[in-house]
């Protein structure tokens, strides 16, 4: 018998021997890994894995006005989702959807694309679906295996006031406004974020916190039920803020501004508190909620008034005669002007070879300071400037708050241009301009640019005597920084006295603006401001005073025509409406 070849060698075999033994060395050790030093996590992912968390939409903090009636509110609206990794005849699903909601299957889909986060993750497929659609799609729930709905805070607005521009707006987050937020761990695809106004500077303050809930899913992904032994957080309802606003005065001044272009502010002097404002026209505040129509949508985008436009804040105009007052201090400060001494106006004022107009062509004849102010007259403040240095003048300016921020608590606020030396030579170049251009610059013409806020703390201060309250929307705690503008007592004296007969003396511009309600004292200022797009903007500021209490006032009125004959008489209508429900709420 032939024995058989000795096929694997002795050292093949201690090869393939030691090759098995590594193997099960690296068996051991990769178990070990798993059941010992991995057990907590590897634990934790297959909880993972069983659990489901699910978020719950926190409702925002309501917008109050300072008499704590709601001005901005929430109203339960449903959100339409779906667990993708159990959905099953998707298609077929999303047309069924579409008949029961009235949507178009084709929109459910791209919802569906765009709000996709996991395949575990809600989806959301549809919003803003009433009770009745909820109910529909309740009774058909058997063959609509995946898909949820929750209840979401929509942003609801029960006043009878706009007030679009203060409040602001909420926008819904998708996946280009997600990756513009520094916080992005707060937020989620469909959530709510404020996005003007004080929806948008109080953001923080307002969103709350958002819920958490745990649920079992079996092996397919399918909710079995909560987990007892994680607790669920509920949503935590963001704060309320409660505005400085006055609902009622708010309301008469949307009233009064219907079918206008410009702005109003209502406020008070030595705080700075706002209790109106509107920037006309405005919009409905709900129209970022989802709730217009896209007809309507476009009819507010390409509106040639610009409707979104904050103009209180963002608009730059030239203020005209309103700023004489700054003018006068100035000249006050200098050592070599005489408010007694008078200056003929003819109507005119030669200036190198220039001819510089006054508003009125007859001219005023003889006057003096006062005189100048009451019929604000542009030839008496034309031959005094040559007393004051050009960046004299714009220190001055801005030193009452002109060309710079007033940092007030809504987004997008400009800044002006309160021009200089420096600024003329570098937009016009050192032989570009005249001095000629302070003649305009000091009856508020010219480059100089304001906003109607910056208008607002301008006559602030002059009110309180340098010690205005910065302009806020919000109620606070903390006593906002008073702005201070040293100016000697007895200056304060001659430029408010003035602005006194501006109102009650025969010649004044202003004389239009008188109420004529007893115990009522009221101060102002008219502008008519040069237009190079159109006709002349009319201006009125000024305050009332009234048992100790003050009340502030701006008005702008665009392209409407001569400060005295149109602002002062909105002035009036605004005085009547105040003062005379403060009247009525004293005697009830």
């Amino acid at each position: 018998m032939l024995k058989a070849e000795n096929i694997v060698s002795y050292r093949q075999y201690l090869f393939a021997l030691m090759i098995t033994w590594i193997l099960v060395i690296i068996l051991i050790i990769r178990f070990f890994q798993i059941q010992i030093l991995g057990y907590a996590r590897y634990t934790q992912k297959a909880e993972t894995n069983r659990i489901r968390k699910v978020t719950a939409t926190a409702p925002r903090g309501l917008i109050l006005d300072r008499k704590g009636k709601i001005l901005v509110d929430n109203s339960p609206t449903y959100v339409l989702t779906a667990i993708p990794g159990e959905l099953k005849n998707k298609k077929q699903k999303f047309q069924f959807i579409s008949r029961i909601i009235g949507l178009d299957s084709v929109k459910v889909l791209e919802n569906y694309k765009k709000y996709y986060r996991g395949k575990f993750t809600p989806t959301r497929l549809a919003k803003d679906l009433t009770f009745n659609q909820i109910s529909r799609l309740e009774e058909n729930k058997i063959n609509l295996e995946g898909i949820y709905y929750e209840q979401f805070p929509e942003r609801y607005f029960p006043s009878k006031v706009n007030a679009s521009h203060i409040l602001g707006y909420v926008k819904e987050i998708d996946n280009a406004t997600l990756n513009t937020l520094k916080d992005k761990s707060n937020y989620e695809l469909g959530d709510m974020i404020g996005w003007n106004g004080l929806e948008q500077q109080y953001e923080l303050f307002l969103k709350g916190v958002r819920g958490i809930y745990f649920y079992e899913v079996d092996a397919f992904g399918r909710e079995v039920g909560h987990v007892d032994e994680l607790d669920p957080q509920n949503p935590e309802p963001g704060n309320n803020i409660v505005t400085t606003l006055d609902m009622d005065i708010q309301y008469h001044l949307e009233s009064l501004m219907k079918d206008k272009k410009g702005v109003i502010i209502v406020g008070k002097p030595r705080t700075g508190e706002i209790l109106a404002a509107i920037s006309a026209p405005d919009f409905k505040p709900d129209l970022f909620t989802g709730l217009m129509l896209e007809e309507e949508w476009k009819t507010v985008l390409y509106d040639p008034d610009k409707p979104l436009i904050n103009r209180m804040v963002q608009g730059l105009y030239p203020p005209g005669s309103i700023v004489k007052m700054i003018t006068a201090i100035t000249l006050l400060e200098s050592p070599e002007f005489d408010p007694n001494k008078t200056q003929n106006c003819e109507g005119h004022y030669q200036f190198g070879d220039r001819l510089f107009g006054c508003w009125w062509d007859e001219g005023h004849g003889e006057m003096d300071l006062t005189a100048a102010m009451l019929n604000s007259c542009d030839v008496y403040f034309y031959k005094n400037i040559s007393l004051i240095g050009f960046d004299n003048l714009s220190a001055s300016f801005k030193s009452f708050g002109f060309g710079v921020p007033t940092n007030i608590d809504i987004s997008g606020e400009a800044i002006g241009i309160v021009p200089s030396i420096s600024f003329m030579n570098k937009r016009y170049g050192r032989y570009g301009w005249s001095k000629g251009a302070m003649l305009n610059i000091c009856i508020g013409q010219g480059e100089l640019l304001v906003t109607p806020i910056q208008v607002f703390n301008y006559i602030n201060l002059i009110a309180s005597r340098g010690k205005a309250g910065l302009p806020h929307l919000v109620m606070t705690n903390n006593k906002m920084p008073n702005i201070q503008k040293n100016v000697k007592p007895e200056f304060w004296d001659k430029i408010i006295n003035d602005m006194n007969k501006v109102i009650y003396n025969t010649n004044g511009t202003g004389k239009n603006a008188n109420p004529g309600i007893s115990g009522l004292n009221v101060f102002g200022k008219t502008g008519t401001a040069e237009n190079p797009h159109g006709n002349t903007h009319a201006w009125f500021v000024g305050w009332a005073e009234y048992n100790e209490e003050q009340y502030s006032m701006v008005i702008l009125l665009e392209n409407a025509g001569s400060g005295g004959s149109v602002a002062a008489p909105m002035a009036r209508k605004i005085l009547k409406s105040i003062f005379n429900d403060i009247q009525v709420a004293k005697n009830d």
